[in-house]
């Protein structure tokens, strides 16, 4: 299984972009965040006519998660039970079981700042996040959580650690909150870099950041133990963050 995960920032604004890239990297399972439309305008038919099905959770502009396999998407599940919000539940997790794997696309808040209710929001979101996989994890079967965090697990996942002091990002709780999913039994799979020595996967649009590598690794993919055993390649595909219009994020391409 080829798994992989972009957060595309605008799915319809990306879409040539993206049709493209499953036309060349041919993954089986694709892990999708910021879609930034409804269920019902994702552009599901052209992503069909690649062979794909398509599970999608949005409500508009903002936020928004898909699920595109050619391998299968059963029992699909949007949001998680008692799923926090701000103040309603948002477009922010989809998981479906894609030939056996029980995968999770997730787009985890920003947080903004330390002392805003965001940030609260965001580390409850995580906490939630947790006792929803430990349901699923309880079945045994293996599992994917893959997905855009916002959150930096180690200060060598941030291109200058000084500069982000006092920002989201990199605080100890939230660092805390992703070792506790962890603790569930899942395995960082930590892809290379297609250039350079950094595995960021994120990088501001200002500045020329990208053709700097100052950026950060704050797409992440976690694994069950089993599954992670299995990883044969990992990798993030910079291509994809080259050229004009695209996202901020560069996918992550992982082979199990």
């Amino acid at each position: 299984m080829r798994l992989a995960t972009w957060n595309v920032n605008s799915v319809r604004a990306r879409l040539p972009r993206l049709l493209d890239w499953l036309t060349t990297t041919k993954p089986d399972v694709v892990c999708l965040q910021e879609t930034k439309c409804s269920a019902d305008t994702f552009p599901a038919a052209e992503v069909a006519e690649l062979g794909y099905a398509t599970a999608a959770h949005g409500a508009g502009q903002w936020n928004g998660v898909a699920l595109l396999s050619r391998v299968g998407l059963d029992e699909v599940t949007r949001g998680f039970p008692e799923e926090p919000g701000f103040p309603d539940p948002e477009a922010r997790a989809i998981a479906a079981t894609c030939d056996g794997v029980r995968v999770w696309s997730v787009y985890v808040p920003n947080g903004r700042t330390p002392d805003s209710p965001h940030y609260t929001y965001k580390l409850a979101w995580l906490a939630g996040l947790r006792e929803a996989l430990a349901a699923d994890m309880a079945t045994g079967r293996p599992l994917a959580v893959c997905g855009d965090f916002n959150v930096a697990p180690t200060d060598a996942d941030v291109w200058d650690p000084a500069l982000f002091i006092g920002s989201t990002h990199v605080t100890p709780p939230e660092r805390q909150a992703l070792a506790d999913i962890r603790a569930l039994g899942l395995n960082d799979v930590v892809p290379r870099p297609m250039k350079g020595d950094n595995p960021f996967t994120y990088w501001d649009y200002r500045a020329g950041m990208f053709h700097q590598d100052k950026g950060m690794r704050i797409d992440l993919v976690y694994a069950t133990g089993e599954l992670a055993g299995q990883v044969r390649s990992a990798y993030i595909d910079r291509e994809a963050r080259k050229g004009k219009g695209p996202s901020d994020h560069a996918p992550i391409v992982v082979d199990f």
